[in-house]
């Protein structure tokens, strides 16, 4: 997925969620795009991580990197499980995150422009907690926690949020949501012209 283009009051040209673009590539596993129910869904806990749980984590990884995104969920790709995964940079190791939830939140707030893989295409600055502590297990089960701030939290943030059944646009207010649905709804419209242009 390539990077999309700026859009109103965003003032940064790439959210968080997209690097730069890369030559089209499948990603190995289908993304959900909204409006899909399942992006409306809280995902379940995972009792204990093993050989299935380990497979879906690699599973989102290759997805990730496919679509030239920081952060993905199992959810993204139509499984309910708790997992998500964060890259910020192609070159920098990934982080796995199994059953992640938001231990503290500090109360200075920022402002990232955000985006999704499942709504592709459009983006709008978010206002989340500047740093954050998560709780979390590794992929061999063990307890862990991190302290994240600026990009990294607010990454964090809206991973957990999609886990939570939490799309990122129920983050912004009534108005800018509407903006948001409207873009979206033209590029799709946009999309679909060309698509049956070409064939």
């Amino acid at each position: 997925m390539s990077a999309p283009e700026s859009s109103p009051g965003a003032g940064i040209v790439q959210p968080f969620l997209v690097q730069a673009p890369e030559p089209a590539r499948m990603p190995v596993r289908p993304l959900i795009l909204y409006p899909d129910a399942r992006l409306h869904q809280a995902a379940g806990p995972i009792a204990a991580p093993d050989e299935t749980v380990r497979a879906l984590a690699a599973d989102v990884l290759d997805t990730l990197g496919a679509v030239s995104a920081m952060g993905l969920t199992a959810i993204h790709i139509g499984q309910p499980e708790r997992v998500v995964v964060i890259r910020l940079q192609p070159d920098e190791p990934h982080a796995v995150y199994v059953d992640p939830v938001v231990a503290w939140a500090s109360p200075e707030r920022a402002l990232h422009p955000e985006g999704s893989v499942s709504m592709p295409g459009v983006v709008e600055p978010v206002e989340r907690p500047a740093r954050v502590r998560v709780r979390y297990r590794d992929l061999d089960g063990a307890e862990q926690e991190e302290e994240a701030e600026g990009l990294r939290a607010a990454c964090l943030q809206h991973e957990i949020d999609q886990l939570d059944g939490i799309f990122w646009i129920d983050r912004l207010s009534r108005l800018r949501r509407d903006r948001v649905l409207k873009r979206y709804a033209k590029l799709r419209v946009q999309q679909a012209r060309a698509g049956s242009s070409g064939s």
